[in-house]
């Protein structure tokens, strides 16, 4: 059985930091593209950002380019979402997720997270 746990949501004042990580288990992690997605309240879910299988080529949404940084560890089986500079319209449950491509296409992706809520006040 694949699970896959976030933590380290919280709320934040607009410009703070927060990491998210997320801890995979059940899958050979390594074969795995990981994501992180994001739905706030009334929107559909939209792609933050990815890593390739060795962690080497992060890709990112363009609302989030050079404030958010995607990282993965293979050996500890876990994906990190670095956030700095946040601002309310950041404000959303947090999804990461597992797929067998680069992709940014949530249907792209087999297995997700319960998900972890951030909350960013003015």
């Amino acid at each position: 059985q694949v699970n896959l746990v976030e933590s380290g949501g919280g709320a934040v004042q607009a410009g703070g930091s927060l990491v998210l990580s997320c801890a995979a288990s059940g899958l050979v992690f390594n074969s795995y593209v990981m994501g992180w997605f994001r739905q706030a309240p009334g929107q559909e879910r939209e792609f933050v950002g990815g890593i390739d299988w060795a962690g080497i080529g992060p890709y990112y949404a363009d609302s989030v380019k050079g404030r958010f940084a995607v990282s993965r560890d293979n050996a500890e089986n876990t994906v990190t979402l670095h956030m700095n500079s946040l601002r309310p319209e950041d404000t959303a449950v947090y999804y990461c997720a597992a797929s067998r491509i680069i992709a940014r296409e949530r249907s792209d992706y087999l297995y997700w997270g319960q998900g972890t809520q951030v909350t960013v006040s003015s």
